[in-house]
């Protein structure tokens, strides 16, 4: 740019519009700056985790109706190496009830996986191959994330492997409903494009640190996508490797969220005005030794108020298994307490 045309009224273009075109200019190249640094972070956090990155094959013997014959069907899934010596983070529906399982690296080597174990209650899964040298993500901590913060998804959806899709995280602490009907916990909101074929890809942070596995998206919504918590597939993962598999107690009953009436949340001083209703009592389980019955309204277990099904869920630890506990339990106008001892519930 000339800037004699500054000092120049005969020129066309006047003193205003040389100076809003030097602004325009200086605007210009504080957006490439920012563009640059916001490429820059996603492609460092792309080239650090993409070599971790699996694509996941599997083979299942299914029935097309019961009592007919069997035939193979295929599906498949991401996943993402987080030790050397081969373990590999998934989602338990990519990997559940697979008769064979296959694992592609980033270079094109392909191995047959063992799977270490798997729960459907949190959709997370472990399985391993047996290959040298290979190269680990690097885990974060999703308790560190804040909301707005830029996140980076990598996977195989539809089949493309190791594509990248960049968003923010959009919300914390979600909660979301497993297919074994449980909720999880402190799962990631976020708007970085998953389809199918991402599940148990990393979610990760721009310095290229896992956060979370993705998971799930709300398909006719636009930019609603989950991932559980990075910190709950390790707690996860650490339990599969030592059992198999994740204990939690259980007492037998089929049960539902029910609001209480006013008058027993009055006259009992109870907390919240809902408790879980008993549908049913399964015979021989611990809910039968201790005396529950159909209609039982369940306020409390050892003093922790229950305002429906999700919060006995998440009483029903691994800890509470064979413990001797205490069911508060409104039973017409009376208030009982009901000695229950939890047993571990069958892997599913």
């Amino acid at each position: 740019m000339n800037f004699e045309l500054l000092h120049d009224p005969a020129s066309p273009l006047g003193r205003e519009d040389a100076r809003e075109a030097l602004h325009a200019s200086a605007l210009h190249g504080e957006d490439s700056a920012l563009l640059d640094a916001y490429s820059r972070a996603v492609v460092g956090a792309a080239e650090r985790v993409s070599p971790a990155v699996v694509n996941i094959e599997v083979t299942q013997r299914v029935q097309r109706r019961p009592g007919g014959t069997e035939h193979e069907a295929h599906g498949g899934g991401s996943g993402f190496i987080f030790t050397p010596d081969g373990l590999i983070l998934t989602n338990s529906h990519v990997v559940h009830g697979a008769s064979r399982i296959d694992v592609s690296l980033s270079d094109g080597q392909r191995f047959p996986a063992t799977l270490i174990g798997d729960d459907p209650a949190t959709d997370l899964a472990v399985v391993r191959i047996d290959a040298p040298l290979l190269k680990a993500a690097e885990m974060g901590d999703s308790q560190q994330l804040r909301v707005g913060q830029l996140v980076i998804a990598i996977g195989n959806p539809f089949g493309f492997q190791y594509s990248v899709t960049a968003g923010v995280v959009s919300a914390l602490g979600r909660s979301l409903r497993s297919r074994t009907g449980r909720l999880i916990d402190d799962v990631i909101q976020t708007d970085a494009a998953l389809n199918p074929g991402n599940s148990g890809g990393p979610l990760v942070t721009a310095n290229g640190r896992v956060v979370g596995v993705n998971t799930a998206t709300i398909l006719p919504a636009q930019g609603i996508c989950f991932a559980i918590g990075i910190n709950t597939a390790k707690f996860v993962a650490s339990r599969l490797l030592r059992d198999g598999r994740i204990r939690r107690s259980y007492i037998g009953v089929v049960a539902q969220t029910a609001p209480l009436p006013r008058r027993l949340v009055r006259f009992h001083e109870l907390p919240a005005e809902s408790a879980i209703a008993v549908v049913s009592v399964e015979n021989g389980s611990p809910a039968e030794k201790a005396g529950l019955r159909q209609s039982d309204l369940v306020v409390a277990l050892d003093g922790k108020h229950i305002a429906g099904v999700d919060d006995l869920h998440r009483l029903l630890t691994e800890a509470q298994v064979g413990v001797r506990a205490h069911l508060t339990v409104i039973r017409g106008p009376q208030k009982l307490d009901l000695a229950i001892v939890p047993e571990e519930a069958a892997v599913q």
